[in-house]
């Protein structure tokens, strides 16, 4: 039975790297607390889900500049942040990818990007990976819904924007809206979990 455990293991983390997942020991799953953190913006100072003190919730996307799946859904990340910010979810972007496997993703390239589109939102950079690796985030874009609960930040939904990646137009089923409209009106978020359409995150060797 040993044997067994120990070869199962082997092979989970076998698959794990060759999709290009490094995995948490312990990954946030919808209904978990989830820890504050700091990290660097485009501007250069630290940002925390604390510094937003009128915040309902946030919608936490791990992006990049280089993913044709991050590219694509840049326009509808924008105008999420537009139409849920002033109802107290504002977006939360994070770019986890490492420099060197993947230079256009580096701190200078992001404010490029940041620059080029006018996000209206802040553009973390996960230098370290840590904050995308207890999230649990596996690709580009990668959404986790949170709500502040008092004291606590609660995760409500992790996975995908919406159901099509490529065709906005075309997509039928608004998976981060609908959460959001659930979380306004004080109800459940009836889908809290989808699966993430995207590049696979680039981890640090």
């Amino acid at each position: 039975m040993k044997i067994k455990t120990i070869l199962l293991t082997a092979f989970v983390a076998i698959i794990a790297v060759i999709s290009g997942f490094s995995p948490s020991d312990n990954p946030y799953q919808p209904g978990d607390k989830v820890a504050d953190f700091k990290l660097k913006n485009i501007d250069d100072k630290m940002v925390s889900l604390a510094d937003y003190k009128d915040a309902k919730g946030f919608i936490i996307i791990f992006t990049c500049n280089h993913c044709p799946y991050s590219v694509l859904y840049e326009d509808r990340i924008i105008a999420l942040h537009n139409k849920y910010a002033a109802l107290g979810y504002p977006v939360i972007a994070i770019n986890p990818n490492d420099a060197v496997k993947e230079p256009s993703d580096s701190f200078d390239k992001m404010k490029v990007r940041a620059q080029e589109k006018a996000f209206p939102f802040v553009y973390l950079h996960d230098e370290t990976q840590q904050i995308a690796r207890k999230f649990g985030a596996a690709r580009t874009p990668h959404v986790f819904i949170v709500t502040k609960n008092k004291k606590d930040i609660i995760l409500n939904y992790i996975g995908a924007i919406d159901n099509n990646a490529k065709e906005a137009d075309k997509a039928t089923e608004f998976y981060v809206q609908n959460a959001v409209d659930n979380l306004l009106a004080d109800k459940k978020v009836e889908t809290n979990i989808t699966k993430a359409i995207g590049c696979t995150i680039k981890w640090k060797e």
